[in-house]
């Protein structure tokens, strides 16, 4: 299994994050945990984060988990064209949900396992493939909820990992108290 979790942007070690991923320098940026925001900053922030993978050497493209809501195929066809997903930070609650609803969190599991692809991201991304979302309700709301989404809240992360991940812990980052 390839990771590479940061608790902020790309962190301290690109090097490292381009290295895991080989030859596919495709990466699919998910911002799905920003989808409460207003769009433009949604956008502003997506833009953002296609910029520091393309400064890495990636071909970047956002892959927008609500495109596929009741399109699973669709989604594992495009899924396999990337050799990186990069989730951004947000509300982890909200990623859950999309990557519930679009069955991004079936997915992705195999191709992760069998290092087919490398996943990888900060804040929300990193939380998102935890074995459970309690406690991250500390600094995430859980009814934060965007257009389009059911408030029921999924507590179950994606299980890739056997521990609870708490980003910004002793960091200078806004939520590292709530942590």
């Amino acid at each position: 299994m390839k990771l590479y979790l940061s608790s902020y942007g790309v962190g301290n070690n690109p090097e490292r994050l381009q290295q895991l991923v080989g030859s596919n320098k495709h990466a699919a940026v998910i911002c799905n945990a920003q989808d409460s925001k207003p769009k433009e900053k949604r956008d502003e922030r997506t833009k953002v984060a296609l910029q520091e993978m393309t400064n890495l050497g990636f071909t970047a493209e956002e892959l927008d988990l609500r495109d596929y809501f009741d399109n699973r195929l669709k989604l594992e066809e495009d899924v396999l064209k990337f050799g990186l997903v990069w989730i951004r930070g947000g509300n982890v609650f909200n990623l859950r949900r999309a990557a519930k609803y679009s069955c991004f969190d079936e997915i992705i599991k195999p191709l992760v396992k069998n290092n087919k692809i490398v996943y990888a991201g900060f804040s929300a991304g990193p939380c998102l493939i935890t074995p459970t979302l309690h406690g991250v309700e500390l600094c995430d709301p859980v009814d934060d909820i965007p257009e389009g989404y059911d408030s029921e809240i999924i507590w179950d992360g994606l299980g890739l990992v056997d521990k609870s991940i708490a980003p910004h812990y002793k960091s200078n980052h806004y939520e590292s108290e709530a942590i």
